[in-house]
């Protein structure tokens, strides 16, 4: 399509019910009391101009453009900040308004460079489109005078410019990192003409500026302009789509130049972010057309061998074969398959239907498993439905926030923008991590209650809140009569007011005040609506299942699920996480969560699919490692994940990799899994994807292709072929839209789901079906998907990974807002500059202690193995606790990972790994072997290769 010009109605609509009827230029308007004049204008196509208005913002009223005359009132307010009052007579358009007009605008171009023809917002100026709106014609003062022309620019960021010389100090770039982002990285800072956007430091680089792009999509002006638009100009068709980077799945309008995206711009109607972003999905999309990208299949006899390109049909037939021999040889279950959170539902859906058909056994997981399966096994149990309860719009309306695990601003930084909205108006915030996370304290932002807990002792503490809660007779008692099993509810009772799970009893354990933890469960209780909202903080611990139904028991004897506010929200990491999960890529699980061994569900499939199904669970990826070092599972297909760096122990997991006689990896690019593939099939990146991405709220979201694929095949034809060519004739999609439509058929959830109802319709939420014709924003309103809620007896049982002389230290991991998951997309984008290593953060009295200085080497050691990495002093950790995350595969952050796993999903305990750190002046002896086996990418990228036949 042309280029989309979503509608700015000046200000944010009003949420009065009430309506006032009011004339504006003779037309008769009604619309919510409270509305401002300029918005009601705009409704009946009556836009006033404006330059410091914006609707995604509060009204501010600098400009004076947006002057009005309003029958019996003196003067000419301004629309923007004037609401509208029963009655009233409205005039827009008078000689008197525009002579007025003029005379501003003459004031704005005094001090501005026409530099038209040549500025790189020509077209897309709303200072042009003002001036020609008002019709300024000449500028009485003329240009001799004072001006700011001669302001220097600011190149610092990456991604944009600022030039202060084209700056109308609107405040709409402070107001959006104030209002929308939550940052207050800008100010005004001097009065009249010295009046100018300032940052706390010398540059965007160097500031407290996070990069959302807020500020540079308010901008009216040249004045902040992506580096992109400076380039290659100002787009001009638009393609929406989603992103695909974390699970808030944000909307997006790729702004395009032909076939070249020049930026993408957030949405104003995306659902789950309502117009705002963060650095990845605004900014880091560049890595689909980097110069890594593979684009030809390649095949190696040896992992070994260099690898030789060739055609789709040779690799394809290679892959088969290999498959096809390993089975004969050792079996039918020898062979399996990973499906992909980062690719679209609809080619998960093929991936886990090829191998339970082509493949014929259950030996499917997701990378869920090492994140959020205890999620799924948790809330089926208490709840009876996978996945969060509430829509990301619902923190609206909370009263009380706990975050539990989780680090929004950096992991899910455009919901944590509207969270921090929320916290400003006064809800109060309760924090539950090891980690002085940003939300503890920051801008304008306290938690009430910051509990530091020892990794490993959730349980512990959100029993000891519960304890409280029971004891102090702060339930919801008429919610657990009315919706719980009455039974499991006397159960967990009886247990949780054991004086064992007192705060005062776990208090040593777990090392928080008791009272901060009874002070932190009256809040909760008695706060108003309270929500949860958690990560994997939560989940990659030996008691992560655990820990999720006691959160569920928490939310159930207070009241608070099935209303807006409130809930139990788990926020997903990757873009798919959760549609991966809903497609049926776990291994006793088809679609919707039904098991494999249900004959009825399974009938189903058997009919659909034309194919006598196993009804016997399957591998989990622990056990597919475990199996192929034991020489029994020798073939395996990876669909976008990068295996050998994200999971636990990586020297097993190189193990297991290097025991299989066929590795199939299908991705952008050389990953580290790939070094032990034998066969590469190139996939698509989300540029060039059709399809779905469903979010952690449930969001079934387009995916639209911008781009032709770079590798000639949709991703789900590379594995519809290979089904095919193993023997599964019946698989013959022709379009991703076909696959949807066969998703809807076999899952009732999805029942109402299709291409066409998404397009015409907007993103929908799961279940959506007769029963939910528009989707479900809210989970469990009347009753439990389950019938009655189910509270689960939740034993604190402490970790097997203990700390002594030798490792007195525990290590936790996370992420970091710039870079994503194991770095592949981000570490091939300008994301880099802000965060080129993995660094370990130590608290100042443990590096004291240890010798150890701010930016020195120090080794970090486990019981599994040892790395080397550069060392940050920092009191955001708790004395005894250090940090680090896995974004660059040569730190090798998961070669000290234990294989440590949730006792009912094995989800690995990422969270506690026992740790020494001392300093050093040289690699680990792995980072050495590492730098040996694998030469640069460019090296493999540049290396000869046979071309394709």
């Amino acid at each position: 399509m042309a280029i989309l010009k979503e509608k700015d109605f000046g200000t944010p609509a009003s949420k009065s019910d009430k309506h006032v009827l009011v004339t504006i230029d003779g037309f008769e308007v009604s619309v919510p009391e409270g509305t401002s004049v300029m918005r009601a204008a705009a409704t009946v196509g009556l836009d006033i101009p404006k330059l410091c208005a914006t609707d995604s913002m509060n009204s501010f009223g600098s400009c004076r453009l947006c002057l009005v005359e309003i029958e019996g009132r003196k003067g000419t307010p301004a629309s923007c900040t004037t609401p509208v009052a029963e009655g009233m007579s409205i005039s827009t358009q008078t000689p008197r308004l525009e002579k007025l007009r003029r005379g501003v605008m003459e004031l704005y171009i005094s001090d501005h460079p026409l530099d038209c023809l040549t500025c790189a917002a020509n077209g897309d100026c709303e200072l042009q489109d003002m001036a020609g709106e008002v019709g300024l014609r000449d500028v009485r003062y003329g240009y001799e005078g004072a001006n700011h022309f001669d302001a220097p620019k600011d190149e610092s960021n990456p991604y944009f410019t600022f030039d202060p010389s084209k700056c109308i100090v609107c405040s709409r770039c402070v107001r959006a990192c104030d209002e929308v982002q939550g940052t207050l990285a800008l100010t005004i800072s001097g009065r009249a003409f010295d009046s100018k956007v300032a940052l706390g430091t010398e540059d965007f680089f160097s500031s407290e500026c996070v990069s959302c792009g807020a500020c540079v999509q308010a901008c009216p002006t040249a004045t902040l302009e992506e580096k992109a638009v400076i380039d290659h100009g100002v787009p001009n068709r638009t393609v929406l789509t989603t992103c695909a980077y974390c699970g808030v799945g944000c909307s997006f309008k790729a702004e395009m130049r032909g076939d070249q995206v020049i930026r993408m711009v957030p949405y104003k109607d995306g659902k789950a972010n309502h117009g705002h972003s963060c650095v990845k999905g605004r900014f880091a999309w560049g890595y689909a057309t980097h110069k890594d990208r593979i684009t030809q299949p390649m095949i190696r006899d040896k992992i070994t061998d260099p690898w030789r390109e060739v055609s789709w049909d040779e690799a394809i037939k290679f892959a088969a074969d290999g498959l096809k021999k390993a089975q004969e040889k050792y079996g039918r279950k020898s062979i399996g398959g990973i499906t992909s959170s980062r690719c679209t539902a609809e080619e998960v859906w093929v991936v886990q239907k090829m191998i339970r058909t082509a493949f014929g056994n259950n030996n499917v997981d997701t990378c869920a498993r090492v994140c959020h399966s205890p999620t799924g096994y948790g809330l089926k149990q208490t709840f009876g439905t996978s996945a969060g309860t509430q829509d990301f719009d619902s923190v609206k309306e909370a009263d009380v926030i706990m975050v539990i695990g989780a680090n929004p601003t950096d992991a899910h930084p455009v919901f944590a923008s509207q969270m921090k909205r929320r916290l400003r108006q006064g809800a109060k915030l309760i924090v539950i991590d090891p980690r002085k996370i940003d939300l503890v304290r920051s801008a304008h932002i306290e938690a009430d209650y910051h509990l530091p807990l020892k990794p490993g002792t959730n349980v512990a503490v959100v029993n000891a809140i519960a304890h409280v809660v029971a004891t102090e007779g702060l339930m919801d008692q008429s919610f657990v009569d009315e919706r719980c099993d009455l039974q499991s509810y006397k159960e967990w009772f009886d247990f949780i007011t054991d004086e064992i799970n007192s705060p005062e009893s776990v208090a040593a354990e777990c090392g928080v005040d008791a009272e901060a933890i009874r002070a932190a469960a009256r809040l909760y209780a008695t706060g108003g609506k309270a929500a949860i909202y958690y990560g994997l903080g939560v989940t990659e611990h030996s008691q992560g299942s655990t820990m999720v139904m006691g959160m569920a028991n928490l939310a159930m004897a207070t009241g608070n699920i099935g209303v807006r506010g409130v809930g139990v929200n788990p926020l997903r990491g990757q873009n798919n996480v959760q549609g991966s999960c809903d497609m049926g890529s776990f291994p006793h699980e088809f679609s919707g969560y039904r098991g494999v061994d249900n004959e009825e569900v399974r009938g189903s499939f058997e009919q659909a699919w034309q194919r006598e199904l196993d009804g016997v669970p399957g591998y989990r990826i622990p056990n597919m490692f475990d199996e192929a070092i034991a020489g029994h599972y020798k073939g395996m297909y990876v669909q976008g994940e990068d295996i050998a760096q994200s999971d636990p122990n990586t020297q097993h997991v190189e193990e297991a990799l290097r025991s299989l006689d066929m590795l199939i990896v299908q991705d952008l690019f050389l990953n580290e899994t790939a070094r032990f593939a034998h066969v590469f099939l190139p996939g698509t990146s989300f540029l060039e994807k059709d399809g779905t991405f469903i979010n952690a709220e449930r969001r079934i979201n387009r995916v639209r292709p911008v781009m032709k694929s770079a590798t000639g095949l949709e991703e789900w034809e590379v594995t519809q072929r290979l089904a095919n060519e193993m023997g599964y004739a019946e698989m013959n999609y022709a379009s991703a839209s076909e696959i949807m439509d066969e998703i809807a058929a076999l899952t009732p959830t999805f029942a109402g789901v299709s291409f066409e109802r998404l397009d015409r319709d907007g993103s929908l939420q799961w279940p959506v079906n007769d029963d939910a014709p528009d989707g479900t924003s809210i989970m469990h309103v009347d009753g439990f998907v389950r019938g009655k809620g189910a509270f689960v007896v939740t034993e604190y049982v402490p970790t097997t990974e203990k700390t002594n002389r030798k490792f007195p230290l525990i290590l936790t991991t996370g992420r970091i807002l710039s870079q994503y998951n194991v770095g592949a997309q981000t570490r091939r984008t300008s994301n880099i500059d802000w965060w080129g290593e993995d660094v370990l953060e130590i608290h100042p009295s443990d590096a004291e202690a240890r010798g150890i200085r701010d930016g020195h080497w120090v080794s970090l050691r486990s019981r599994k193995g040892e790395t080397s990495l550069r060392a940050v002093v920092s009191e955001r950790m708790a004395p005894g606790v250090v940090y680090t995350t896995f974004h660059h595969p040569e730190t090798g952050a998961n070669v000290i990972t234990t294989e440590n796993s949730d006792w009912a999903t094995n989800c690995p305990e990422y969270k506690v790994t026992a740790v020494e750190v001392n300093p050093a002046n040289h690699k680990s002896d792995w980072q050495e072997q590492y730098e040996l086996e694998t030469p640069s990418l460019r090296q493999l990228m540049d290396a000869p290769k046979e071309p394709a036949e």
